[in-house]
């Protein structure tokens, strides 16, 4: 078992301690527990069960493996400077770490790191806020013949910047810096009150289609409940068309009420989402501000979904006194400030190495350092989970977790390590 001793760290990443007041202000009324429209019900924040380590084997184990002793975390590689992601193109042996600073690295088969540097754009990433950066990558699906990636980071001047790049013909473990094409570029919102709350996953989806998760800039009164805005949002767009891209048919708003770009809206700072291609599914989790975490699940071939902020905050009102929870669609999990003060979002496991965790959702908590998990089963979830002492106590402060291209799950911590979960048999 790998226990690490991490000291504290006082930063909060999006959470209620480091918003400027004139965000964010004391919430309205008291916690509802009623249920909206969409997948699943809400659970309010409760003791989760860590001695437990019975699974639902709806999968069932691979009878060609010895029986599931643990799972624990393997430490691949330490000293990276502010990992903000990892990543893998399918297939691939290598891994893609990003680093807050602009800068994206590679780990070969051998998790030996390859020099010089895949891409470095420092030159023209602004990395001042703890929230700003180099903050998101995903490889365009056919990237084993075009060689197109993207990236979403804050220029020089605090824009969000979502860009393409493309790698040298000459080598495959080197992109080309000049390649840059920018997709989207949005300053902050005019009435922010931070650098923060910018987002950042870019993923793409079993549609073929890029994901965006864009923050609400610390704007919330402004950002939140307007689905004209991009700020608060979930884009998708398809980049394979139109100048820069091109919008699909059949995103929610391309008739209008909302930009067409959006996918949902009412987010705050979606810190970190994944799609599941075998449910279909997409799972956010989303920072709150005064008392609630959350994680919202919806179907990806529907769209439109007002997720509540800032008129409620989780599951209760907030900055709309008189709110009607049905107005919105619910999270299926929340959890209080108690428990865990700044949410990072993960991945549903679908790799071989574990398939007795095959359809179980992993996320932490930034500040408290815990990894939970849960499945979700006909849009009840069920099997939560904390992990954190079976898999050797708190191992730092989780910025993102990431699939390698064989489906296998890791994360990066913001002092520096990469982590991957593996079997013991």
């Amino acid at each position: 078992m790998l226990t690490v001793l991490i000291v504290g760290v006082v930063f909060f990443r999006g959470s209620a301690s480091n918003d400027g007041a004139s965000d964010d202000t004391t919430p309205a009324v008291a916690e509802t527990t009623s249920t909206a429209e969409g997948i699943g019900t809400t659970v309010a924040s409760t003791p989760v069960d860590s001695t437990s380590t019975t699974l639902n084997d709806d999968t069932g184990s691979d009878p060609d493996l010895p029986p599931l002793k643990e799972v624990v975390l393997e430490l691949v590689f330490d000293g990276f400077r502010q990992p903000s992601g990892i990543t893998a193109p399918v297939g691939d042996d290598r891994l893609f770490v990003l680093q807050r600073v602009g800068v994206i690295r590679i780990l070969d088969a051998d998790r030996v790191m390859a020099d010089p540097a895949f891409l470095d754009i420092s030159d023209r990433v602004l990395a001042g806020g703890i929230e700003q950066g180099l903050l998101g990558l995903a490889f365009h699906p056919d990237y084993d013949n075009n060689g197109k990636f993207y990236v979403y980071y804050t220029d020089r001047g605090g824009r969000r910047q979502l860009s393409q790049f493309s790698i040298s013909v000459s080598d495959p473990n080197r992109a080309r810096s000049d390649s840059e094409v920018v997709l989207l570029e949005l300053e902050q919102p005019p009435n922010a009150t931070d650098i923060r709350h910018y987002g950042g996953q870019v993923v793409f989806g079993p549609d073929g289609y890029l994901w965006l998760s864009l923050g609400d800039g610390a704007d919330s009164r402004a950002q939140g409940q307007d689905p004209d805005t991009l700020y608060g949002t979930i884009i998708r767009i398809d980049v394979d068309n139109g100048d820069p891209y091109a919008i699909p048919v059949d995103n929610p708003f391309v008739a209008g009420g909302g930009a067409p770009e959006v996918w949902v809206f009412g987010l705050r700072n979606p810190w970190r989402f994944s799609i599941d291609p075998v449910d279909r599914l997409i799972y956010i989790a989303d920072v709150g501000h005064a008392d609630q975490e959350e994680v919202d699940v919806l179907p990806i071939d529907e769209g439109g979904f007002n997720l509540g902020w800032s008129d409620m905050e989780g599951t209760r009102c907030f900055h709309k006194q008189d709110c009607d929870p049905s107005d919105y669609t619910s999270p299926v999990i929340t959890y209080s400030h108690e428990v865990g003060l700044s949410i990072t979002g993960g991945f549903v496991y679908r790799g071989d190495e574990i398939p007795e965790f095959r359809g179980i959702y992993f996320y932490s908590d930034w500040v408290r350092q815990w990894i939970r998990t849960f499945r979700l089963v006909d849009g009840q979830v069920t099997e939560e989970r904390d992990m954190t002492e079976q898999l050797g106590g708190p191992v730092g402060q989780i910025n993102s977790f990431g699939l390698d291209g064989h489906g296998e799950l890791y994360f990066v911590t913001h002092e520096g390590q990469i982590y991957r979960f593996t079997a013991v048999r």
